[in-house]
Protein backbone atom coordinates (compact mmCIF):
# COMPACT_ATOMS: atom_id res chain seq x y z
CA UNK A 1 0.00 0.00 0.00
CA UNK A 2 1.33 3.51 -0.72
CA UNK A 3 2.72 5.26 1.87
CA UNK A 4 0.33 8.31 3.50
CA UNK A 5 2.56 11.38 2.24
CA UNK A 6 1.00 13.75 4.84
CA UNK A 7 2.59 10.92 7.94
CA UNK A 8 5.69 10.60 6.16
CA UNK A 9 8.70 12.34 8.07
CA UNK A 10 11.79 14.50 6.44
CA UNK A 11 13.96 11.57 6.26
CA UNK A 12 11.78 9.62 5.12
CA UNK A 13 10.99 11.97 2.26
CA UNK A 14 14.34 12.56 1.39
CA UNK A 15 14.88 8.25 1.27
CA UNK A 16 11.60 8.55 -1.18
CA UNK A 17 13.14 10.95 -3.57
CA UNK A 18 16.22 9.14 -3.93
CA UNK A 19 14.70 6.17 -4.48
CA UNK A 20 12.07 7.94 -6.68
CA UNK A 21 15.20 9.57 -8.69
CA UNK A 22 17.47 6.65 -9.04
CA UNK A 23 14.56 4.44 -10.21
CA UNK A 24 13.68 7.41 -13.33
CA UNK A 25 17.69 7.41 -14.21
CA UNK A 26 17.90 11.02 -12.43
CA UNK A 27 21.33 9.77 -10.70
CA UNK A 28 22.54 13.60 -10.72
CA UNK A 29 19.31 14.42 -8.15
CA UNK A 30 19.30 11.41 -6.37
CA UNK A 31 23.25 12.39 -5.69
CA UNK A 32 21.99 16.07 -4.48
CA UNK A 33 18.98 14.87 -2.75
CA UNK A 34 21.14 11.80 -0.41
CA UNK A 35 23.89 14.79 0.21
CA UNK A 36 21.30 16.90 1.89
CA UNK A 37 20.08 14.09 3.48
CA UNK A 38 23.28 13.35 5.09
CA UNK A 39 23.26 16.61 7.04
CA UNK A 40 20.08 16.54 8.59
CA UNK A 41 21.35 14.59 11.85
CA UNK A 42 24.33 17.19 11.79
CA UNK A 43 23.95 19.30 14.93
CA UNK A 44 25.04 22.40 13.42
CA UNK A 45 23.79 22.19 9.63
CA UNK A 46 23.24 25.99 9.15
CA UNK A 47 19.99 27.48 8.04
CA UNK A 48 19.06 25.98 4.81
CA UNK A 49 19.63 22.34 6.05
CA UNK A 50 17.51 23.61 9.60
CA UNK A 51 14.58 24.65 8.00
CA UNK A 52 14.38 21.53 6.02
CA UNK A 53 14.69 19.48 9.48
CA UNK A 54 12.43 21.16 11.74
CA UNK A 55 9.69 21.53 8.30
CA UNK A 56 6.85 22.10 9.89
CA UNK A 57 4.13 20.71 7.42
CA UNK A 58 4.04 17.53 5.61
CA UNK A 59 7.95 17.10 3.95
CA UNK A 60 6.80 14.52 0.97
CA UNK A 61 3.57 16.00 0.02
CA UNK A 62 5.34 19.48 -0.33
CA UNK A 63 8.01 18.47 -1.95
CA UNK A 64 10.43 19.71 -0.06
CA UNK A 65 13.57 17.52 -1.29
CA UNK A 66 12.61 18.83 -4.84
CA UNK A 67 12.39 22.35 -3.34
CA UNK A 68 16.24 22.43 -2.06
CA UNK A 69 17.18 20.63 -5.21
CA UNK A 70 15.37 23.05 -7.57
CA UNK A 71 17.69 26.19 -5.71
CA UNK A 72 21.10 24.15 -5.22
CA UNK A 73 20.45 23.78 -9.31
CA UNK A 74 19.97 26.51 -9.91
CA UNK A 75 23.32 28.00 -7.41
CA UNK A 76 25.18 25.44 -9.78
CA UNK A 77 23.75 27.61 -12.81
CA UNK A 78 24.42 30.81 -11.70
CA UNK A 79 28.30 29.72 -11.15
CA UNK A 80 28.26 31.12 -7.85
CA UNK A 81 29.21 27.76 -6.53
CA UNK A 82 31.92 26.24 -8.57
CA UNK A 83 32.42 23.18 -6.06
CA UNK A 84 29.45 21.81 -7.31
CA UNK A 85 30.45 21.35 -10.80
CA UNK A 86 32.13 17.65 -10.18
CA UNK A 87 28.30 16.69 -8.74
CA UNK A 88 26.51 17.95 -11.47
CA UNK A 89 28.95 16.37 -13.62
CA UNK A 90 28.36 13.29 -12.59
CA UNK A 91 31.99 12.64 -12.03
CA UNK A 92 33.32 11.00 -8.44
CA UNK A 93 33.65 13.79 -5.45
CA UNK A 94 32.64 13.68 -1.86
CA UNK A 95 28.74 14.93 -2.47
CA UNK A 96 28.12 15.81 1.58
CA UNK A 97 31.10 17.63 2.16
CA UNK A 98 30.71 19.95 -1.15
CA UNK A 99 26.83 20.16 -0.67
CA UNK A 100 27.27 20.90 2.99
CA UNK A 101 29.72 23.52 2.00
CA UNK A 102 27.51 24.97 -0.21
CA UNK A 103 24.61 25.80 1.76
CA UNK A 104 25.96 27.22 4.73
CA UNK A 105 27.84 29.34 1.93
CA UNK A 106 25.36 30.64 0.10
CA UNK A 107 21.95 30.28 2.80
CA UNK A 108 20.70 34.27 1.36
CA UNK A 109 20.46 32.20 -2.04
CA UNK A 110 18.86 29.03 -1.62
CA UNK A 111 16.37 30.36 1.57
CA UNK A 112 13.57 31.75 -0.87
CA UNK A 113 13.80 28.28 -3.03
CA UNK A 114 12.14 27.12 0.21
CA UNK A 115 8.88 28.92 0.19
CA UNK A 116 6.94 27.49 -2.45
CA UNK A 117 6.36 24.18 -4.24
CA UNK A 118 8.75 23.15 -7.39
CA UNK A 119 7.10 24.48 -10.64
CA UNK A 120 7.99 20.87 -12.55
CA UNK A 121 6.48 22.01 -16.19
CA UNK A 122 7.30 18.84 -18.43
CA UNK A 123 6.23 18.54 -21.79
CA UNK A 124 6.94 15.01 -21.66
CA UNK A 125 4.02 14.25 -19.73
CA UNK A 126 1.24 15.14 -22.35
CA UNK A 127 1.66 11.89 -23.77
CA UNK A 128 -0.37 11.09 -20.83
CA UNK A 129 -3.32 13.48 -21.54
CA UNK A 130 -3.31 12.48 -25.18
CA UNK A 131 -3.24 9.12 -24.43
CA UNK A 132 -6.38 9.17 -22.12
CA UNK A 133 -8.63 11.23 -24.65
CA UNK A 134 -7.54 8.30 -27.07
CA UNK A 135 -8.71 5.88 -24.75
CA UNK A 136 -12.38 8.23 -23.57
CA UNK A 137 -12.49 8.38 -27.58
CA UNK A 138 -12.68 4.23 -27.41
CA UNK A 139 -15.10 4.02 -24.40
CA UNK A 140 -17.73 6.15 -26.98
CA UNK A 141 -17.28 9.50 -25.31
CA UNK A 142 -17.29 12.46 -28.42
CA UNK A 143 -13.92 12.29 -29.64
CA UNK A 144 -13.92 16.42 -29.48
CA UNK A 145 -12.13 17.66 -25.65
CA UNK A 146 -12.48 20.52 -24.02
CA UNK A 147 -9.62 20.69 -21.67
CA UNK A 148 -8.84 22.23 -18.33
CA UNK A 149 -5.82 22.38 -16.52
CA UNK A 150 -5.07 23.23 -12.62
CA UNK A 151 -1.19 23.38 -11.87
CA UNK A 152 -0.74 24.58 -15.14
CA UNK A 153 2.69 26.22 -14.19
CA UNK A 154 3.89 28.10 -17.02
CA UNK A 155 0.93 26.40 -19.27
CA UNK A 156 3.73 23.90 -21.34
CA UNK A 157 0.83 21.24 -21.16
CA UNK A 158 -1.54 23.73 -22.89
CA UNK A 159 0.14 23.50 -25.98
CA UNK A 160 -0.45 19.73 -26.09
CA UNK A 161 -2.23 20.64 -29.46
CA UNK A 162 0.64 21.42 -31.20
CA UNK A 163 2.84 18.30 -29.74
CA UNK A 164 2.80 15.08 -32.29
CA UNK A 165 3.03 11.69 -30.57
CA UNK A 166 3.58 8.40 -31.58
CA UNK A 167 1.79 6.71 -29.09
CA UNK A 168 2.83 2.66 -29.13
CA UNK A 169 2.14 3.35 -32.74
CA UNK A 170 -0.75 5.26 -32.35
CA UNK A 171 0.19 8.84 -34.16
CA UNK A 172 -1.40 11.83 -32.64
CA UNK A 173 -0.93 15.46 -33.18
CA UNK A 174 0.15 17.59 -36.53
CA UNK A 175 1.76 15.90 -39.45
CA UNK A 176 3.91 19.02 -40.13
CA UNK A 177 5.35 22.07 -37.92
CA UNK A 178 4.75 20.84 -34.72
CA UNK A 179 6.39 22.48 -31.80
CA UNK A 180 7.57 18.79 -30.40
CA UNK A 181 7.81 14.95 -30.86
CA UNK A 182 7.15 12.32 -28.49
CA UNK A 183 7.72 8.40 -28.92
CA UNK A 184 7.72 6.82 -25.23
CA UNK A 185 8.98 3.61 -25.17
CA UNK A 186 6.31 1.76 -25.04
CA UNK A 187 5.41 -1.65 -23.23
CA UNK A 188 1.77 -3.10 -23.64
CA UNK A 189 -0.61 -2.99 -25.98
CA UNK A 190 -1.24 0.59 -27.48
CA UNK A 191 -3.82 2.89 -26.92
CA UNK A 192 -7.26 2.96 -29.30
CA UNK A 193 -6.55 4.31 -32.80
CA UNK A 194 -9.13 7.24 -32.71
CA UNK A 195 -9.35 10.54 -34.49
CA UNK A 196 -9.36 13.18 -31.67
CA UNK A 197 -9.63 17.04 -31.70
CA UNK A 198 -9.00 18.84 -28.99
CA UNK A 199 -11.14 22.12 -29.43
CA UNK A 200 -9.64 24.04 -26.61
CA UNK A 201 -7.31 24.18 -23.41
CA UNK A 202 -7.24 26.42 -20.30
CA UNK A 203 -5.62 26.74 -17.36
CA UNK A 204 -4.85 27.91 -14.10
CA UNK A 205 -2.12 28.17 -11.68
CA UNK A 206 -1.53 30.21 -8.11
CA UNK A 207 1.44 31.47 -9.09
CA UNK A 208 1.95 31.15 -13.28
CA UNK A 209 5.06 31.09 -14.89
CA UNK A 210 5.29 33.58 -17.89
CA UNK A 211 7.57 31.46 -20.47
CA UNK A 212 8.55 35.24 -22.27
CA UNK A 213 10.02 36.48 -19.14
CA UNK A 214 13.82 35.17 -19.40
CA UNK A 215 14.15 35.77 -15.30
CA UNK A 216 10.47 33.32 -14.52
CA UNK A 217 11.69 30.80 -17.66
CA UNK A 218 15.07 30.53 -15.28
CA UNK A 219 13.66 29.45 -12.59
CA UNK A 220 11.69 26.94 -14.25
CA UNK A 221 15.01 25.51 -15.62
CA UNK A 222 16.62 25.25 -12.49
CA UNK A 223 13.46 22.65 -11.59
CA UNK A 224 14.42 20.46 -14.76
CA UNK A 225 16.52 17.36 -13.32
CA UNK A 226 19.83 18.12 -15.25
CA UNK A 227 20.69 14.62 -16.06
CA UNK A 228 18.34 14.59 -18.66
CA UNK A 229 19.23 17.17 -21.19
CA UNK A 230 16.13 16.58 -23.58
CA UNK A 231 14.40 18.04 -21.41
CA UNK A 232 16.19 21.52 -21.29
CA UNK A 233 15.64 21.18 -25.34
CA UNK A 234 11.79 20.32 -24.94
CA UNK A 235 11.49 23.61 -22.66
CA UNK A 236 13.66 25.65 -25.67
CA UNK A 237 10.95 24.66 -27.75
CA UNK A 238 8.30 25.50 -25.60
CA UNK A 239 9.18 29.11 -24.92
CA UNK A 240 9.62 30.04 -28.66
CA UNK A 241 6.22 28.90 -28.92
CA UNK A 242 4.99 30.44 -26.32
CA UNK A 243 6.22 33.41 -27.76
CA UNK A 244 4.33 33.17 -31.25
CA UNK A 245 0.68 32.24 -29.36
CA UNK A 246 0.61 32.75 -25.71
CA UNK A 247 -0.96 29.51 -24.15
CA UNK A 248 -4.33 30.36 -22.23
CA UNK A 249 -3.33 30.55 -18.67
CA UNK A 250 -5.09 32.23 -15.64
CA UNK A 251 -4.12 33.08 -12.31
CA UNK A 252 -6.59 31.65 -9.95
CA UNK A 253 -7.05 28.45 -7.55
CA UNK A 254 -7.70 25.60 -8.49
CA UNK A 255 -10.71 24.76 -6.98
CA UNK A 256 -12.12 28.70 -8.10
CA UNK A 257 -11.02 27.74 -11.50
CA UNK A 258 -12.70 24.37 -12.14
CA UNK A 259 -15.90 25.38 -10.15
CA UNK A 260 -15.78 28.73 -11.85
CA UNK A 261 -15.23 26.42 -15.55
CA UNK A 262 -17.52 23.53 -14.95
CA UNK A 263 -20.34 26.11 -14.53
CA UNK A 264 -19.94 27.45 -18.37
CA UNK A 265 -21.57 26.20 -20.93
CA UNK A 266 -20.43 22.62 -22.68
CA UNK A 267 -20.97 22.36 -26.29
CA UNK A 268 -23.35 19.49 -27.34
CA UNK A 269 -20.86 16.94 -28.96
CA UNK A 270 -18.25 17.56 -26.96
CA UNK A 271 -16.43 15.96 -24.02
CA UNK A 272 -15.29 18.37 -21.43
CA UNK A 273 -12.00 17.36 -19.74
CA UNK A 274 -10.03 18.33 -16.04
CA UNK A 275 -6.64 17.58 -16.06
CA UNK A 276 -3.37 17.59 -14.24
CA UNK A 277 0.61 16.18 -13.42
CA UNK A 278 2.05 15.98 -10.79
CA UNK A 279 -0.12 18.69 -9.26
CA UNK A 280 -2.63 16.95 -6.60
CA UNK A 281 -0.08 16.73 -3.71
CA UNK A 282 0.37 20.55 -3.94
CA UNK A 283 -3.63 21.16 -3.78
CA UNK A 284 -5.05 22.10 -0.54
CA UNK A 285 -6.87 19.53 1.28
CA UNK A 286 -10.54 21.84 1.29
CA UNK A 287 -9.89 22.42 -2.49
CA UNK A 288 -9.35 18.68 -3.12
CA UNK A 289 -12.77 18.46 -1.46
CA UNK A 290 -14.39 21.20 -3.27
CA UNK A 291 -12.81 20.02 -6.76
CA UNK A 292 -14.17 16.38 -6.13
CA UNK A 293 -17.42 17.44 -4.85
CA UNK A 294 -17.87 19.87 -7.99
CA UNK A 295 -16.97 16.69 -9.78
CA UNK A 296 -19.25 14.66 -8.98
CA UNK A 297 -22.02 17.33 -9.05
CA UNK A 298 -21.57 17.97 -12.55
CA UNK A 299 -20.72 14.10 -13.54
CA UNK A 300 -23.77 13.33 -12.12
CA UNK A 301 -25.68 15.74 -14.81
CA UNK A 302 -23.22 14.42 -17.66
CA UNK A 303 -25.06 12.96 -20.30
CA UNK A 304 -23.25 11.02 -23.46
CA UNK A 305 -23.79 14.11 -25.53
CA UNK A 306 -22.17 16.43 -23.04
CA UNK A 307 -20.04 14.59 -20.83
CA UNK A 308 -17.63 14.98 -18.17
CA UNK A 309 -14.00 13.02 -17.74
CA UNK A 310 -10.90 13.54 -15.48
CA UNK A 311 -7.51 13.00 -16.54
CA UNK A 312 -4.66 12.26 -13.27
CA UNK A 313 -0.95 11.53 -14.09
CA UNK A 314 0.16 11.92 -10.56
CA UNK A 315 2.92 10.12 -8.96
CA UNK A 316 2.66 6.57 -7.20
CA UNK A 317 5.26 6.62 -4.67
CA UNK A 318 4.53 2.62 -3.86
CA UNK A 319 5.86 2.15 -7.71
CA UNK A 320 8.34 5.11 -8.33
CA UNK A 321 6.61 5.76 -11.02
CA UNK A 322 3.64 8.28 -12.15
CA UNK A 323 0.37 6.53 -12.50
CA UNK A 324 -2.34 7.72 -15.48
CA UNK A 325 -6.01 7.38 -13.90
CA UNK A 326 -8.52 8.09 -15.57
CA UNK A 327 -12.99 9.04 -14.47
CA UNK A 328 -15.70 9.52 -16.55
CA UNK A 329 -19.23 10.35 -16.24
CA UNK A 330 -21.76 8.93 -17.23
CA UNK A 331 -20.70 5.54 -17.16
CA UNK A 332 -16.87 5.42 -15.55
CA UNK A 333 -17.31 6.69 -12.28
CA UNK A 334 -14.64 5.06 -10.25
CA UNK A 335 -10.79 5.84 -11.25
CA UNK A 336 -9.30 3.34 -14.32
CA UNK A 337 -5.22 2.79 -14.14
CA UNK A 338 -4.54 2.99 -17.66
CA UNK A 339 -0.80 3.39 -17.31
CA UNK A 340 2.32 3.69 -15.63
CA UNK A 341 5.23 5.48 -16.88
CA UNK A 342 8.31 6.94 -16.12
CA UNK A 343 8.38 10.52 -14.63
CA UNK A 344 8.92 12.46 -17.60
CA UNK A 345 7.37 10.35 -20.10
CA UNK A 346 10.20 8.39 -21.65
CA UNK A 347 8.87 5.08 -21.09
CA UNK A 348 5.19 4.11 -20.63
CA UNK A 349 3.48 0.55 -19.32
CA UNK A 350 -0.26 0.60 -20.92
CA UNK A 351 -2.20 -1.68 -18.56
CA UNK A 352 -5.65 -1.80 -20.31
CA UNK A 353 -6.63 -3.94 -23.52
CA UNK A 354 -8.37 -2.01 -26.38
CA UNK A 355 -11.99 -1.87 -26.63
CA UNK A 356 -13.42 -3.55 -29.79
CA UNK A 357 -14.27 -1.56 -32.91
Amino acid sequence: MEQDPISVSVAQAFANQVAYCRANAATVTARVVAAIAAQLDDPNPGRFVRTIRDWPGPPLADAVPLRATGGIHALHQSGRAPELAAIYADEPADDVAIVAAATRAHEDFLMPWLDGPPQTNEAGRSWGFVAAMLWLAGQGLPPRFACLEIGSSAGINLMLDRYAYDLGGVSVGPEQDAVLHFAPEWHGPPPPDRAITVVSLKGCDVAPIDLTDPAQAARLRAYVWPEHAVRFERLDAAIAAAKVKRPDLVRMNAADFVEQQLAQPQDEGTTRVLMHSIVWQYVPADQQARITAAMAAHGAKATRERPLAWIMLEADRTLLQHGLRVRYWPGGEEAVLLAGAHAHGASVEWKIQNPPL
